[in-house]
């Protein structure tokens, strides 16, 4: 499977209003590998960045001035994605601004060049409810080391969020990898019919843990002011 981890960087926070894709970062994963095959670009806006904006990325206007406007890596960012599987961090954000750049190019929408979009973010809020699931966040659960981040950068928040999507999804490896395309299923089910079954080991409580386990059941029968559930399950 090819997943592209894609970034962007702007000029604000509003399409709408006439912001705009100042840098775009892709790294590309292959069956869940990183293959080296990235994509990067700097863009001319043609216009200033918001103040805000600016402190986050600090891509100059000076700076990007002399950078290929959208329309000149157009195609050979549409190309890079064709066919891929797409994981974007807040990916409304990022596929809005890319969607507005293509739209003034006549450019079908974002999602007719990709196969589908994983975002991050709303996977982070199901496993993580009620946490901070920002990018900076996420690297500090996933012990993804972000030391040498010092402002936003398309590319290197790309990178960034392959590690954590790979850390995050990591239960999610298929039992059958590598079988050299034999039928995974039989394959499966003939190595759990072959597996022995172990002996199985009891170990019986000493008198000590005995007494302790008869004083946690008193306790909580002096809480119900009665007979616990635990002493009737083991009446049972």
């Amino acid at each position: 499977m090819r997943q592209i981890v894609l970034d962007t960087e702007t000029t604000g926070l509003n399409p709408r209003s006439g912001d705009r894709v100042i840098e775009v970062g892709c790294v590309e994963l292959v069956d869940r590998r990183l293959t080296g095959n990235n994509f990067h670009a700097y863009i001319n806006p043609e216009r200033d960045s918001e103040p805000g904006a600016l402190e986050v990325h600090g891509l100059t206007t000076e700076f990007l001035s002399d950078k290929p406007k959208f329309g000149e890596i157009c195609d050979a960012l549409r190309d890079y994605l064709r066919g891929a599987e797409v994981i974007i961090h807040n990916a409304p954000f990022d596929v809005g601004f890319l969607d507005a750049e293509f739209s003034r190019l006549s450019v079908p929408p974002f999602g007719q060049h990709v196969v589908g979009v994983i975002d991050t973010l709303v996977r982070a809020k199901e496993i993580h409810p009620g946490k901070r699931n920002s990018l900076d966040a996420l690297c500090d659960r996933y012990g993804v080391s972000n030391a040498h981040r010092t402002l936003h950068g398309a590319l290197l928040d790309a990178e960034l969020l392959a590690e954590v999507y790979l850390s995050m999804t990591r239960g999610q490896n298929s039992l059958a990898m590598d079988l050299g395309g034999e039928d995974e299923e039989a394959v499966i089910g003939a190595d759990l019919q072959a597996m022995p079954l172990r002996e199985i080991i009891v170990l019986a409580p000493s008198e000590d843990e005995l007494a302790q386990h008869e004083a946690v059941l008193s306790s909580l029968d002096k809480e119900v002011k009665g007979v616990s559930l635990w002493r009737t399950l083991v009446a049972n």
